[in-house]
């Protein structure tokens, strides 16, 4: 069974993204945040994240129709591309939106 958690992975919701949104560096991000975004099942966690606005700790197995360990390979390719961040809690990880990169990735599309 999932549980949730209002205190990890704190968000820092004001803080401005300055980073420009066309030029090289800004099509290297967009890329990477794309290819992570390559998967179905990818896009299906950011969601079940989003629309929970809290952490998820322990596994998430149970909103999707995947092994342990395939969805477990998903979410350490969003962590990787900074998307989600995975904070320990003794012997469980707390999985949540990370607002920034979020914002990051639709002020990239927005630019296109």
């Amino acid at each position: 069974m999932n549980e949730q958690n209002d205190t990890c992975c704190p968000t820092d919701a004001t803080a401005p993204d300055l980073r420009p949104v066309e030029g090289p560096t800004a099509d290297a991000d967009l890329a990477s945040l794309a290819k992570a975004l390559a998967h179905p099942a990818r896009v299906r966690i950011l969601r079940i994240l989003t629309h929970k606005n809290v952490c998820i700790c322990g596994d998430i197995v149970g909103e999707l129709d995947l092994a342990q360990s395939t969805v477990s390979q998903h979410l350490k390719v969003l962590k990787e591309a900074g998307l989600i961040r995975g904070d320990i809690e003794g012997t469980k990880v707390c999985y949540c939106i990370d607002p920034r990169n979020l914002r990051r990735l639709k002020a990239l599309i927005g630019s296109l």
